[in-house]
């Protein structure tokens, strides 16, 4: 993609993306994230009816008095996009790639955080971490983000989810927002997800096509896993070959329904052919009920 080419897709993605994420989503996103980081403020006299677990013990052994510690919420977060862009992203049956996608719903997200005053920043992975870009405010790099997501070119194409997410462990020290961004086709990442959502505010966006789940009958047809290189001949009108991989699909889906149960975190579905704003809507209003 040319330069010229690049600027015009970015700044198309731009206009409708801010507009999304003033008009629809600023409110809920205030609502739905903000609060959930606590800074410590000041320390007071312990009153009757306070929390036992804010006693400072420092302060209290100092004084012979039990104080405890005054929590506000912080002006600002850190949101962090975990942006999976491993081989089975380039697929998509309907109106676009789930990359597309990925990349739009991206941008709605980096414009809601900076509309509220929060940094963002990117880790873009596949079977390892492909890039990341620290968090920072403003339009700039916001943009650069987005150019980003256009125009990046992954060494990879295979997935492994629990590298991102312990490079996001290591290296964001202070509480933060993750989005994950993913398909989440063969990922085995249960123990790092625990992990980084007992230190982080984690959030799953599980981008889909409807060709994940059905097998089309169209005889005998070569197919190349995009993540592998693996070809494989499948007579995908044979009926015993369809309902293996509906099975296949639905095990998959349960296996990854339970892990984001055990380990606390949110998810939503968003399709390749279906309006991604009210899937989100959604997830916000849930969030901040």
């Amino acid at each position: 993609m040319d330069s010229a080419e690049l600027l015009k897709k970015v700044r198309k993605i731009e206009i409708r993306t801010k507009a999304l994420s003033q008009q629809v989503f600023s409110g809920q996103y205030h609502s739905a994230f903000k609060g959930r980081g606590m800074a410590f403020s000041e320390v007071r006299e312990y009153q009757y009816g306070d929390d036992i677990r804010n006693i400072d013990w420092n302060v209290t052994a100092r004084f012979n008095h039990p104080y405890i510690k005054i929590f506000e919420e912080e002006r600002e977060l850190t949101v962090m996009l975990l942006i999976d862009v491993s081989g089975s992203t380039q697929f998509g049956t309907q109106q676009q790639f789930k990359s597309d996608l990925i990349t739009e719903i991206s941008a709605v997200l980096s414009f809601s955080a900076i509309n509220n005053n929060d940094k963002v920043g990117v880790i873009f992975f596949s079977n390892q971490v492909e890039k990341f870009i620290p968090p920072k405010k403003g339009r700039s790099h916001i943009l650069r983000i987005i150019r980003e997501l256009v125009n990046y070119k992954p060494r990879q194409v295979q997935t492994n989810l629990s590298e991102a997410l312990r490079y996001l462990t290591n290296a964001i020290k202070k509480r933060c927002t993750a989005f994950i961004l993913s398909d989440f086709v063969n990922s085995e990442c249960e123990q790092a997800l625990k992990i980084a959502a007992n230190k982080h505010d984690v959030v799953a966006l599980q981008i889909m096509d409807k060709g994940d789940a059905l097998l089309p009958g169209m005889g005998l047809v070569q197919f190349l896993d995009p993540e592998t290189g693996k070809k494989s001949i499948v007579d995908t009108s044979n009926v015993k070959v369809q309902q293996e991989y509906a099975q296949w699909w639905y095990s998959q889906q349960k296996n990854n329904m339970e892990i984001f149960k055990k380990s606390g975190v949110d998810i939503a579905q968003l399709f390749t052919d279906k309006d991604y704003v009210k899937a989100l809507s959604e997830l916000f209003q849930k969030r901040g009920a």
